[in-house]
């Protein structure tokens, strides 16, 4: 394609918004829907759903993690679209990109209404006095409740503290699937017209001064084959050329020069690449190779930095290190500490809310992160690309201040039944939870929310659903650092580890299926120290599942008493970090996810439990 002048002649032609809303709301389907109105695909090209969504977990877990540009042209009036994560684990993706924009489409559904992560995104949005158009999704539903849920969004933004003016928002209903929209919840139109009106109509265009000296803060770098890194961002000031020199201003005020090779507008899903491009648009720019997020890219002749990207510090953090089990390097093809160590923190290149820190051992490093799946979903990459390592159970981050100690609570939020809610009332109060909002619903159903510590929360999602018979759904959202809560009691079931090396099969696992829930099969390869079930009781206890039964000439295996045992409980990466106890580790390979002890020997576990009973003693 041959480059040229970005053909947007002014900012007032452009407008720069965000989508933000609950996980599951429809958020990419409604993108998706936008593109394909704006003629952005060919009549007969194949478009997957959730196009936007283009990462494979992603498209598996049903969320967006990374944030992502696309553009759109409606009435010779440029639209940049943001899609942004649902979930406040992707807090920092949110947060460096609202900088990006000057409006935001606050997405709601019909019937759940405004939910805990839409709360998060939508505070970063007001605090930085960006106008909202609400868009009340599903509309289609049979349990849609309009009004009700138009009430409890204008008692979100009061009590997020919108301006008169932010409160004063339009509102558009939406059902996504079919790309129908309309002003009246009653009366949806064909198309997604009124909420295209709506966007040029009440977000405004970007307050920008092409003349000046250029001025871009980087939101995100991505990498090319053949150009290299390339950083994109909003150009604040100014006018940027190819082939111009520019100055990158880091974060501790180091200024390097270089010189833009190629630039980029976005239309639709592709880069397009220009000669040149004005303050107000969303662009990318390849030629300065060390960008980083957060750093400001200016005019080499007139180098001025803007205010870097502020990030909510992680509440947990893991161990993560090279495999040491007996089956390391079986599956995997980076198995080394170099090389774990080297994709850790390149990580942190695009990822500004994760933190990586060395310790005392170098096959040892310290990930912290805003929350389990924030964490899950790096180690869940890391296995896709090949990775083996091992992982310790999250724990949380304190602090001190003036000699107390603090440590991160959260707002947890659940919908259950009301036959289930005095068990869930009972298990948030057993982790220190303090109830604050408790209400009944016409259908059966209770919304209460709590304020919890971080530590209760670990492990709590499967007690949750094991309470609400899977029924439950349950939200959390950060709240703040508050004095330590106390004490929490521990996981309540110990594990059945294995007692030796072999081949798990059915005569051993039927010996000792009574004793609790195995996470084997006939047929695992199992290790010493290796975790292969939940007890029934709340001690450890080692098991023989490789145990054969002795052949004699009067029976054989063939003929042997039919064994059936009991289902096995598959565990999911998530819920594998949940089960993990203090001395335990996640061994996590490209194939398989193990739980096992940090002492493999039965003799070494022995030894130090004694040394520990010897110690309490004294």
């Amino acid at each position: 394609m041959k480059a040229h002048v970005s053909p947007v002649a002014n900012a007032a032609h452009i407008r720069n918004v965000a989508i933000i809303a609950h996980v599951d709301h429809g958020k990419t389907t409604l993108v998706d829907a936008m593109l394909r109105q704006s003629h952005i695909f060919r009549d007969n090209q194949q478009v997957a759903e959730r196009v936007m969504d283009s990462n494979a977990l992603e498209r598996e877990r049903g969320i967006t993690i990374m944030a992502k540009n696309t553009a759109i042209t409606y009435g010779g009036i440029k639209i940049n679209i943001v899609d942004t994560p649902g979930h406040a684990d992707f807090g920092g993706e949110v947060e460096r990109v609202m900088g990006m924009v000057d409006g935001v489409l606050l997405l709601v559904d019909a019937v759940d209404g405004p939910m805990p992560q839409t709360k998060f995104v939508l505070r970063h949005a007001l605090q930085r006095g960006h106008r909202a158009i609400v868009v009340v999704n599903k509309i289609d539903r049979p349990q849609a409740r309009p009004n009700h849920v138009l009430n409890e969004t204008f008692d979100l933004f009061l009590d997020l503290g919108a301006t008169e003016q932010q409160a004063e928002f339009v509102t558009v209903y939406t059902n996504a699937l079919t790309g129908s929209a309309g002003l009246d919840h009653r009366h949806l139109g064909p198309s997604l017209e009124p909420l295209f009106e709506a966007i040029v109509e009440r977000i405004p265009p970007p307050v920008a001064d092409r003349e000046g000296a250029a001025q871009m803060l980087v939101t995100t770098t991505v990498y090319d084959d053949y150009k290299g890194k390339i950083a994109i961002g909003r150009l604040q000031r100014g006018t940027l050329r190819k082939g111009m020199s520019v100055a990158r201003i880091g974060h501790d005020g180091s200024v390097a020069t270089s010189k833009i090779t190629a630039l980029y507008t976005f239309q639709g899903l592709a880069r397009e690449e220009v000669d040149e491009i004005g303050a107000g648009d969303v662009l990318a720019l390849a030629g300065v190779a060390d960008a980083g997020i957060g750093d400001t890219i200016a005019d080499a002749a007139a180098p001025e930095a803007l205010p870097p990207i502020k990030v909510e510090e992680p509440t947990l953090r893991m161990t993560f290190a090279v495999n040491t089990s007996p089956f390391a390097g079986r599956e995997g093809t980076h198995v080394t500490s170099r090389k774990l160590r080297d994709r850790l923190f390149s990580e942190l290149e695009r990822d500004v809310a994760l933190r990586v820190a060395e310790t005392d051992s170098p096959d040892t490093l310290i990930v912290s992160g805003r929350g389990e799946l924030h964490l899950a979903i790096l180690i869940e990459n890391l296995r896709r690309e090949g990775y083996e390592l091992q992982v310790s159970r999250p724990e949380v981050i304190e602090h001190t201040e003036n000699g107390e100690r603090l440590e991160p609570y959260e707002q947890l939020e659940v919908e259950v039944s009301q036959e289930a809610l005095g068990a869930v009332v009972e298990l948030a109060g057993t982790r220190r939870g303090t109830l604050i909002d408790l209400k009944y619903h016409e259908d059966g159903s209770a919304h209460g929310v709590w304020k919890i510590p971080t530590r209760g929360l670990l492990g709590f999602r499967q007690a949750f659903l094991t309470a609400t018979r899977g029924t439950g759904v349950m939200n959390t959202l950060f709240a703040e650092y508050a004095p330590h809560a106390g004490a929490i009691a521990g996981r309540q079931f110990g594990s059945l580890i294995a007692w030796e090396d072999g081949t798990a099969n059915n005569y051993g696992l039927n010996a000792v299926q009574d004793r609790g829930t195995f996470f084997i099969g006939p047929g695992t390869e199992v290790y010493e120290g290796m975790v292969v079930g939940q007890h029934i009781r709340d001690r450890d206890l080692e098991v023989n599942v490789v145990k054969t039964k002795h052949l004699t000439n009067i029976r054989s295996s063939t003929s042997d008493i039919a064994v059936k045992l009991d289902g096995t409980r598959d565990l999911s990466l998530d819920d594998a970090i949940e089960f993990l106890a203090e001395d335990e580790l996640l061994e996590v390979t490209p194939k398989t996810f193990r739980i096992r002890k940090r002492l493999l020997s039965k003799q070494d576990r022995d030894r130090l439990a004694g040394q520990r009973k010897k110690g309490q003693a004294v």
